[in-house]
This record gives structure tokens, C-alpha cells and sequence, in this order.
């Protein structure tokens, strides 16, 4: 199982420091997200003063950017990284894209599928010299002079993986994608009986197996080496589902688990008025709740118990960790989940 780390810094030298830290740690990738900054610059500092370490975005946000902008970016990250680079995409949702980025919204599953394939084509011109010569009802790109064509990248165009919580985009996931990253708020359960055999779905339409795809989950977890430790790390990790739990476009996982009511109870309760709203919603969610979407744990055993739920669902991790922690806690942890 591969083992993956965020990048939380953004200062040159801190970037510098994070990514030799995850390299010697023996992670195998180190993901960028797009939130406050853009996902992409700090990826150069981290592939320019690695060797081996994989540099991806988890993830950067597809529409904001047209298709042949984000193609010129992951190129040359792909590039400068020597072939290291993995791209991965979200949809964001639909307020974002149309007020804070002010771009076109509809049918987010469809324009992804053709967003990724407008991707193909383009580095395929560049890559492979085919003809640009792409037709969607989203994007059309069909004019690549030699004057603006980069030269192929190291081992060709960078790996794809698209963010999928609902069945729609999961399939797109399968079809055109090579990987996908498994949102937070996801359970075991829903990775075996619906997340997987949607993803098997789309590669079947793609003429592909679960060999050629992998699948990446963010797991929340929460762990300590102290009773405090570990009480603040449950805490935060509450917190956490309960913000999930309180958005609609989630509500289909806690229905699978009979949780419902649960999302109903988060999501009154994110509108209301409380001053300590945010704590109130923690409260909410039980220890059976708790244990389901997360991995709470001593650190001795957090390996044991990933391996234990998700060793035959998913292909790499990363620690989704809603606290404060220091960050040697987790080499040990790396260590064993490469050896499981």
C-alpha cells in the first residue's frame, strides 16, 4: 500500500523542508490541495529537491481552468519532475465555480469526462505529434502550431485521478481516469458496495480491469500517544464528520449506514444561529459514527487496523488528521503500512 502526505506550507524553505522530510520518511507521494493558494507552484520547489517522491494535487480545482490551460501546467510539472507528477481533479461545486471563480457550471459529471479527454488530446499532440483535433459540448481545441507545442514530457502524459464521492462522477472516474481519490467522508462500507463497483462499471465501458486504475483514500484518522492526545485527536475528527455530514451532496453515505436523520439534525444545525454550532454538531456524532468513518487508534496500531479495513479496497492512503500532531508519529506508521 502506498502511503501519501500534504503539504501544509507554503514559505519556499518550509516546502523545501516538507519535502525532503516525506522523502526520508519514506512516503511515496506528496499532494498539494487548492484552497487557500494555488496547488501548483509549491510542487516545483518539492519535485526540484526530491528524487523519488511522487508531487500531485489532491486536488486542483478542473474548472476554474480551461482545459488547455491546466494541460500546459501539468506538463511541464510532469517535466520538471521527471515524470513524478499525478494530476488530480475536482469538480468543486456549482456556488464556487459560478461566484468565486466565475466560470460555467452544468452537468458536472459530463464536463468532466470531457475535460480529462480534452486533456489526452492535447498531450497526445504534444507527446505522441498526433493532430489536435478535439469536439465536445464543453471544450473544442483544435489548433496546436509548432510555435506553441512543448517538447514530450519523461514518461509521457502525467497520470489522472478524479475526486469522486457521488456514483456519476465515480463512473467518469472509471472511464477516463487513472486513479481515484476517495473523499474523507467515505466508509468502508461505501467503498465495497458502491464507490468499487461503480469504478468497475466505468473501466468496463473503457475496456479496462482494476489493474490499470487505483483508487486513494483520505482517511480520516485519530490517533495519540496520550489520553489528551488522542481525547483532542476524537474531538477534531467529530467535528470533522459533522461538517461533512452537514452537506447534502453527502447525504447518500450516511443513508447507506441508516444515518439519514443524522445529516438532516447537521445540516439545520450549520444554519442555525448557535454561537457554538460547530461543537454542538460534534456532538452529534456517536462513537458508532466515529468508528465508522474513522480510524481511531493508539499509533502502534493504526497500520494493523488500515490494513485490516482497507488492505484490499484501496491502493494508497494519505492520514486525514482534523488536529494537531506532531509529525513523527506517523514514520513508524508509513513503515509498517509499506511492509503490510
Amino acid at each position: 500500500m502506498k502511503v501519501d502526505g500534504k503539504l501544509n506550507v507554503w514559505r519556499t524553505a518550509e516546502v523545501v523542508e516538507e519535502a525532503r522530510h516525506h522523502e526520508k520518511a519514506g512516503y511515496d507521494g506528496l499532494w498539494a490541495s487548492e484552497s487557500k493558494h494555488d496547488p501548483f507552484l509549491p510542487l516545483l520547489l518539492a519535485a526540484e529537491h526530491t528524487d523519488r517522491l511522487e508531487v500531485g494535487t489532491a486536488i486542483a480545482v478542473a474548472f476554474a481552468r480551461s482545459p488547455m490551460q491546466l494541460a500546459y501546467t501539468a506538463h511541464d510539472l510532469q517535466t520538471y519532475s521527471g515524470g513524478r507528477f499525478v494530476l488530480g481533479l475536482g469538480s468543486q461545486i456549482k456556488p464556487h465555480i459560478e461566484r468565486r471563480f466565475a466560470m460555467p457550471w452544468s452537468r458536472p459529471a459530463a464536463r468532466m469526462r470531457e475535460y480529462v479527454s480534452a486533456l489526452r488530446a492535447i498531450w497526445a499532440a504534444w507527446n505522441e505529434g498526433e493532430k489536435l483535433d478535439f469536439h465536445g459540448d464543453f471544450y473544442t481545441h483544435t489548433l496546436m502550431s509548432p510555435f506553441f507545442s512543448p517538447p514530450p514530457a519523461p514518461g509521457g502524459a502525467p497520470q489522472v485521478f478524479v475526486a469522486a464521492v457521488g456514483e456519476a462522477m465515480t463512473r467518469v472516474a472509471g472511464e477516463v481516469a487513472d486513479g481515484l481519490l476517495a473523499h474523507g467522508f467515505t466508509t468502508e462500507r461505501y467503498l465495497r458496495e458502491v464507490t468499487l463497483p461503480t469504478v468497475e462499471a466505468g473501466l468496463a465501458k473503457s475496456g479496462r480491469t482494476r489493474g490499470d486504475f487505483s483508487v486513494s483514500h483520505l482517511l480520516l484518522t485519530a490517533t495519540g500517544r496520550t489520553e489528551e492526545e488522542l481525547a483532542r485527536a476524537v474531538d477534531g475528527t467529530r467535528r470533522q464528520i459533522a461538517f461533512y455530514g452537514s452537506t447534502p451532496a453527502y447525504r447518500g453515505v450516511l443513508e447507506l449506514h441508516g444515518w439519514g436523520e443524522l445529516g438532516d439534525e447537521l445540516n439545520a444545525l450549520s444554519k442555525s444561529d448557535r454561537a457554538d454550532k460547530w461543537e454542538a454538531m460534534g456532538g452529534l456524532v456517536g462513537d458508532d459514527v466515529l468508528h465508522t468513518f474513522a480510524v481511531v487508534a493508539e499509533p502502534e496500531r493504526v497500520a494493523a487496523e488500515i490494513h485490516r479495513r482497507y488492505g484490499s479496497l484501496v491502493d494508497r492512503v494519505s492520514f486525514y488528521t482534523a488536529y494537531e500532531i506532531d509529525a513523527e508519529v506517523w514514520e513508524p506508521i508509513v513503515q509498517e503500512l509499506h511492509g503490510s
